[in-house]
């Protein structure tokens, strides 16, 4: 937003306004708003520099607010961007939609699909052409775009897939190209978008992993018939070392009894403190003692050698997966229990 005179739409006068409002008080306004709305303030205030006190005072104005006389001028970015979204959505939430935004700084793509039924969507995009449904899924929430993903016929899953994968940036025109055929569907229209990056390894893993097992593998297999270097790239990020946290006990026990203690000490080394007490939770006392030791002992280590060490952990357990023998919690998904 340029800091001049110029008139402001409703969208920067509502992110001068919460500007001035206070992180507090911010925060409980933006916790009752849609978060399409939210995402689109939010993509104001991280353009926001700075604007004349003129400007702040006209738009208090308008609101008939009674922030105080001589509020002076109105300062934004990413800090006051934070501050402001981390009290209603989170720290990991706020971060999330930030990364976006920064790369985005205008409306956000597709915003009038993200309240819609995933079961219609599928119904809408499933004649389109893979590269569309592509770009439409990566700019979806990761729940929405998996349940979409799940019902596409499985050869088209594999090939919006490596769309996704392999997607770097799209153009304003593109992406409004896409929205027109969209929008002669919906009762909504898309703005002008600025030029954003989409796609990539991270939406899809995102997608994978809130997919079901059986939709993940046959995305997995897609991927390994069209492009096994790839599927391995994609593979390689769906389970990280500190997601050994989301692991059963039973689980972990089986890991740690095909991992010898040389390599287990390794990736333990400069670990979170609540991943190596998941870890050292699981041997005996005994063991627990002599590999505290071992990880004492080693000393300095270069960080592909601490690197190399945890993508052996997460091999096995990636085997013990594919084997049937553990399973690992997608996304936020909660199993049900029998007692």
């Amino acid at each position: 937003m340029a800091a001049g005179q110029r008139e402001l739409t409703g969208t920067q006068k509502a992110a001068v306004l919460l500007l001035q409002m206070g992180k507090d008080r911010a925060s409980k306004v933006l916790a009752v708003m849609h978060e399409a709305e939210v995402e689109e303030i939010a993509g104001e205030i991280l353009k926001l520099k700075s604007l004349p006190a003129s400007v702040t005072d006209n738009v208090i104005a308008e609101f008939h607010s009674l922030i105080g006389a001589g509020s002076g001028g109105t300062r934004g970015g990413m800090e006051p961007a934070r501050q402001i979204l981390e009290g209603p959505f989170g720290r990991m939430k706020t971060d999330d939609m930030l990364e976006r935004l920064a790369n985005s700084p205008g409306r956000i793509p597709f915003a009038f699909l993200r309240d819609a039924d995933p079961r219609q969507l599928l119904n809408l995009l499933s004649a389109e052409h893979p590269q569309t449904i592509a770009l439409v899924l990566a700019h979806l929430r990761p729940e929405q775009a998996s349940a979409i993903m799940s019902g596409l016929e499985r050869g088209l899953q594999a090939d919006v897939a490596c769309r996704i994968a392999s997607m770097d940036r799209t153009s304003p025109e593109m992406i409004r190209a896409v929205a027109e055929i969209l929008h002669r569907r919906t009762s909504s229209v898309l703005d002008q978008a600025e030029t954003s990056e989409v796609g990539g390894l991270k939406p899809l893993v995102e997608i994978i992993n809130r997919a079901d097992p059986g939709t993940e593998k046959l995305i997995l297999e897609g991927l390994e018939a069209r492009d096994a270097d790839l599927a391995e790239k994609v593979r390689s990020k769906m389970f990280v070392f500190d997601d050994i946290l989301g692991l059963e006990d039973r689980a972990v026990q089986m890991v740690l009894r095909q991992v010898e203690s040389g390599v287990l000490a390794k990736a333990l080394k400069g670990v979170k403190p609540e991943v190596a007490e998941k870890v050292l939770g699981n041997v005996s006392e005994r063991a627990r003692e002599n590999l505290t030791e071992e990880i004492e002992l080693l000393g300095r280590l270069r960080v592909s050698e601490v690197e190399e060490a945890r993508a052996q952990v997460v091999a096995t357990i990636r085997a013990l997966e594919s084997a049937g023998e553990i399973v690992l919690r997608r996304g936020e998904e909660e199993d049900d229990f029998i007692a």
